[in-house]
């Protein structure tokens, strides 16, 4: 079985965080992955809203393109708004996973009920949505916000960690879910731990993004060209965005 090389894309700009994320991805990836870990160098230092998804998806399409022309064999999207998730589809050849969605697959495969623990008050309305989207409406019994920040989780101090880890252990009491899905990339180092000190399936959406993207292409499957993800039609966009571009349909 050959090698497969990941790109985990950090859509903001933190370099911090994305060393973060990507030591969490290298522990759960197989020893035939290598996951080559990036973000742009042009954006918001952190996604806490709708504009800043706005802001961050270009960049994300970016680095889809250039990791395409670098031959990676897919893409994880590690933000857990899934920003950009289905334009960056339509451009790539392998797959393209967001950390959200895949976090809230894998824990409906090990419980029938989960909650999640996301930074900022306004960030569970976004994740309310991508449930509907998702279709795992049902399964989530709530989704709660720490009001934390999310670019606290990179001040060195530790707090902002240990406040998660107080919040899901009232979550699992609260809630009697059997499993938390936490919602920002930056809290990946802590779903281990938690699960182990809690006694119950913490997911983190990177470690479930790269285990499921890894099934994938052992699997040979791709991006589907067959309808709404084709290849963008060339239209002969002008300025930044044509720069996305990597392989339009005729």
């Amino acid at each position: 079985m050959r090698r497969h090389r990941i790109q985990l894309i950090n859509p903001n700009t933190s370099q911090a965080m994305t060393e973060t994320m990507a030591h969490t991805a290298r522990a759960i990836a197989g020893s035939r992955v290598e996951i080559e870990a990036v973000c742009p160098k042009e954006g918001v230092p952190s996604i806490e809203g709708h504009f800043d998804e706005a802001v961050a998806t270009l960049g994300i399409l970016q680095q889809i393109r250039e990791g395409e022309d670098r031959g990676v064999d897919g893409h994880i999207i590690a933000c857990f708004g899934d920003p950009g998730l289905l334009a960056a589809r339509e451009l790539a050849k392998g797959p393209v996973l967001g950390i959200a969605e895949a976090a809230m697959h894998v824990a409906s495969l090990v419980a029938t009920r989960f909650s999640i623990v996301t930074t900022l008050p306004r960030t569970v309305i976004i994740a309310r949505h991508l449930l509907h989207r998702y279709g795992f409406h049902e399964h989530c019994a709530a989704v709660h916000a720490i009001d934390l920040p999310v670019l606290s989780l990179e001040d060195g101090s530790g707090m902002a960690q240990q406040k998660v880890r107080d919040f899901c252990s009232n979550v699992k009491h609260q809630d009697n879910v059997g499993a938390i899905i936490l919602g920002c990339g930056g809290m990946a180092d802590l779903a281990a731990e938690l699960s182990e000190t809690l006694e119950m399936p913490v997911i983190d959406g990177v470690g479930a993004a790269v285990s499921l993207m890894e099934s994938l292409l052992n699997l040979g499957v791709t991006t589907s060209k067959w309808g709404d993800l084709d290849f963008p039609r060339n239209k002969g966009i002008t300025g930044p965005y044509a720069t996305c571009l990597t392989r339009p349909s005729p």
